[in-house]
């Protein structure tokens, strides 16, 4: 734990969100006070920093550290937002031994400037790979910041959405900003704001050697979206899922329940130790994939009960019961199921 000399302590007791104690190794416990020693310390302090040209676009102006970084294996660190701007995602950084690899860049510009500005103070090598491990604007659009000189990263599906407005433009983007604009900056983080798509693409798998590093990127199947990406650190034991697995119930509105499950299957071909997911901390028990796996197929079975017993999706919402779930998944509490996932299950039944 890095504490600054003004007295600015950030101590972590890593917890899960149901507070149990999670059970790593002494590295993996090992939380980065850096955010917090970031707001505390001025450009002038520290010369990494002072030499850096990172834009300051629309929603820069906040407070405090954007994230916290925990490291999970050397030189690869999870960063999660703190709340004082609107971040959207996590990121996963890997710095390699001339440069460095970033997976995701948040929900806006100003949050990725931020994320530029804060890796200073775990590294001075310049960004150079980023991956996009899908199209969702929470993961994506962040990518304008970064020069020609980097890399944009995704699958082939990905690119097609962000180059289409699919990340601006559909359901998913308009439903949820009704509601994300309460977050702090995002609303004026959107201000300027120009989706760019990944320069490079894969369609199943893509391998970057970095030094003595090797980073697999994977496209395992339909999921979450047409196009999520995994990147694997096989010596490390590291595994970066974007939302396709999170230790709790993912988003739906453009998901593929059935052929999630199979492609879930197929994660488990990988040795990992460690994943970082798209959203909250990093976990190590690969239960949850069995567990994703029995959610969606209960999903998907009594929402197409529901569909054909006639019922509208804002009537299945509220019907559909999957509280069987709620031993490990804390925030179901009784019947109900988002209606996004509904709409979105009537529409692959009807075979739109």
């Amino acid at each position: 734990l890095i504490r600054s000399h003004c007295e600015c302590l950030w101590d972590s007791v890593n917890r899960d969100k149901g507070g149990h104690l999670a059970e790593r190794s002494i590295m993996k416990q090992f939380i980065v006070g850096l955010a917090v020693f970031a707001a505390c310390q001025s450009p002038e302090s520290s010369p990494a920093l002072a030499e850096l040209e990172i834009p300051t676009p629309s929603g820069s102006n906040f407070e405090g550290p954007a994230f916290e970084f925990e490291r999970v294996s050397e030189d690869v660190y999870q960063a999660r937002g703190t709340g004082n701007v609107s971040v959207g995602s996590n990121a996963s950084i890997v710095i390699n031994q001339e440069d460095v690899l970033v997976v995701d860049s948040h929900v806006s510009p100003a949050a990725a400037a931020a994320l530029m500005r804060e890796l200073r103070l775990i590294t001075d090598k310049p960004v150079k790979y980023v991956v996009n491990s899908h199209f969702h604007f929470d993961h994506a659009h962040g990518n304008q910041i970064y020069g020609d000189d980097v890399e944009i990263i995704g699958h082939e599906y990905t690119r097609d959405m962000l180059a289409n407005g699919e990340s601006v433009s559909g359901h998913t983007y308009q439903t949820m900003r009704l509601t994300w604009v309460e977050q702090a900056g995002f609303a004026e983080g959107q201000q300027g704001l120009a989706p760019i798509p990944p320069n490079r693409t894969l369609s199943d798998r893509m391998t970057i050697y970095r030094g003595g590093r090797e980073i697999q990127l994977h496209f395992f199947g339909r999921a979450h979206t047409g196009g999520d990406v995994l990147v694997y650190l096989p010596t490390e034991r590291v595994l970066m899922s974007g939302d396709m697995l999170m230790a709790r119930p993912p988003y739906m509105g453009d998901g593929f329940p059935e052929e999630w499950v199979e492609t879930l299957e197929r994660v488990k071909e990988l040795e990992f130790d460690t994943v970082l997911p798209g959203h909250g901390p990093p976990f190590s028990e690969a239960v949850w994939i069995d567990r994703l796996q029995e959610y969606l197929r209960d999903f998907w079975a009594r929402v197409s009960e529901a569909y054909q017993a006639g019922l509208t999706p804002e009537e299945a919402a509220t019907q559909v019961d999957l509280s069987d779930h709620g031993e490990h998944y804390s925030g179901i509490t009784g019947p109900g199921v988002a209606l996004a996932a509904v709409e979105r299950a009537y529409a692959l039944l009807e075979g739109r």
